[in-house]
């Protein structure tokens, strides 16, 4: 069976101090296999990515994994993914969960989850692509962040038309509805593989 849309979710392979966290994860993963998605993500099975991953699977989704070489025992691959590919280096890994996904979203995580993030929104604003990207602010997580990218905007090294690039939301559903919706309103074909 065909997934009506595919999501890439960035996310931390720790499940940091809350457990409003872990919940959270789980509610996006259940949002996407109770909708019949596909997650996208790094294929671990620890942390928020393994939360995301089993909630995805359990809800009927599919699961697609992307690791590369160096990280499978470290990361604890998901043999459970209905897709695992592994891959050689960092940028084939975050280039291909580009081209799998109709949409992206970051769940709290720490640098890794952070590159990610930008890297993509940046991949946007030149115009490599025009899927949707969100941020899920669980608890509060992202508020120095989106703090301090207004300060950016304001000190003149961003413009405000780069923060309408990316949505922002504090519950799951409203946020992955709207990505969702936004996805379906743009051509499933895009210009990464291209260009990466």
């Amino acid at each position: 069976m065909t997934p009506s849309f595919s999501i890439c979710v960035y996310c931390g392979s720790r499940p940091g101090e809350r457990p409003e966290f872990t919940a959270v994860a789980q509610a996006v993963g259940r949002w996407i296999g109770e909708r019949g998605g596909q997650l996208v993500y790094g294929g671990g099975r620890t942390g928020l990515m393994g939360a995301v991953a089993e909630a995805t699977r359990e809800a009927g989704g599919r699961v697609v994994g992307i690791i590369p070489k160096a990280l499978v025992d470290k990361e604890l691959a998901n043999r459970l993914s209905d897709e695992l590919h592994v891959v050689d280096t960092m940028h084939e890994r975050k280039a291909m969960m580009g081209e799998r996904a109709d949409a992206f979203l970051a769940l709290p995580g720490g640098i890794g989850t952070f590159e990610e993030l930008f890297e993509i929104w940046t991949w946007r604003q030149l115009g490599y692509h025009d899927k949707p990207i969100g941020i899920l602010n669980a608890g509060g997580y992202y508020d120095g962040m989106l703090a301090f990218l207004a300060e950016s905007v304001r000190a003149g090294f961003m413009n405000d038309w780069q923060m309408t690039l990316v949505r922002t939301g504090t519950d799951a559903t409203p946020l992955l509805e709207a990505l969702a919706e936004e996805a379906r309103q743009h051509p499933k074909g895009d210009k990464l593989a291209e260009v990466l």
